[in-house]
């Protein structure tokens, strides 16, 4: 299990929403690469970067950033935000990134999501996000009417090997990590997840350390930013 730090890039800058709310967005750096520095001298191996331009228009708006952040870090790299080509897959695996992952495209362009997963099977990552049972894709600003759990079987039997699970109505508030939640999706999923979303202390680590055979990683953004959660201790507890 790692901890990884999200870096959300909004406009070039460290930023985190609060509930997906594009009007809703408080900037933390004005240097993401140098965020991802202070992350990895907090003791952080992973980092999570999600293009919030990028999830917004479709189009990745920040490779540039994501490429000087590995260059000048070393740090293992996942990505989302704004990936619907397999040109952009190709350009974030030369540039170094760990894993990429998917999300609105899982829904609206799944045979794409087939033809990258062919191509790169252990890299690709199925991100999942939900509110109140539902999918939700765009940069979170619309419901795809799909059950989310529907898609997390799917998306196991597909072949995802990775699979991110965002419960939006936590995201960004600091309310606390349900575990038994994502114990439930990684047996609908078949594979230990990366859960997102509402991480407030160490103690929502510990609970997830406690279930850590269904638990990959744990992404953790305002928390860290207003200091209820410190990285180097998060880091110390996954080990």
């Amino acid at each position: 299990m790692d901890i990884l730090p999200a870096i959300d890039i909004l406009g070039g800058k460290a930023v985190r929403l609060a509930k997906g709310d594009y009007n809703a967005v408080t900037v933390y750096n004005d240097d993401p690469a140098a965020q991802a520095a202070l992350f990895k001298e907090q003791g952080a191996r992973w980092i999570h970067v999600v293009d919030l331009d990028g999830a917004r228009s479709g189009v990745p708006e920040n490779i540039d950033i994501i490429e000087r952040i590995i260059k000048e870090t070393g740090l293992k790299i996942e990505v989302g935000g704004g990936i619907r080509s397999l040109e952009t897959i190709d350009r974030l695996a030369e540039a170094g990134v760990s894993r990429v992952v998917l999300g609105t495209t899982l829904v609206t362009d799944p045979e794409f999501a087939k033809a990258a997963l062919a191509k790169y099977p252990d890299m690709l990552t199925a991100g999942i996000d939900a509110k109140n049972g539902e999918v939700a894709v765009a940069g979170w600003r619309e419901g795809a009417g799909v059950p989310a759990e529907e898609l997390i079987a799917e998306m196991g039997k597909l072949g995802f090997k990775h699979l991110v699970y965002t419960d939006i109505s936590r995201d960004g508030m600091q309310t606390g990590i349900d575990a038994a939640r994502y114990v439930e999706v990684a047996r609908v999923f078949g594979n230990p997840v990366i859960a997102s979303g509402g991480v407030a202390s160490i103690e929502d680590v510990r609970n997830l350390a406690s279930v850590a055979d269904s638990i990959e990683g744990v992404i953790a953004g305002r928390a860290v930013y207003e200091g209820s959660l410190s990285v180097e201790e998060a880091a110390k507890l996954c080990g």
